[in-house]
């Protein structure tokens, strides 16, 4: 994933909506990668607005729900659209 910075110094612009989708999506991969539970090596964590869209494959229905549990936990997060495919 590649983390671009803000492209203005100081006070954000007027019409900045924070947070910025590659803070929101950086957030959400590092709280899936430290979760013990979780293997989410496969999964891909893509932002709108603060809509977070998971997909990819990952082990089990139980990991699906538990990764969708930790995405929703992240601060500025309103909903999580789960798209992941198990075995």
């Amino acid at each position: 994933m590649v983390f671009k910075e803000g492209t203005y110094k100081g006070e954000p612009p007027e019409h900045f909506e924070a947070p910025h989708p590659a803070w929101l999506e950086q957030a959400v991969a590092d709280a899936l990668s430290i979760a013990g539970d979780v293997d989410a090596s496969d999964v891909t964590v893509t932002c709108k607005g603060t809509r977070i869209i998971l997909s990819g494959s990952i082990g089990s229905q139980q990991e699906a729900e538990r990764a969708t549990a930790i995405a929703a936990s992240v601060a500025s997060v309103d909903s999580v659209d789960n798209r992941l495919s198990w075995l």
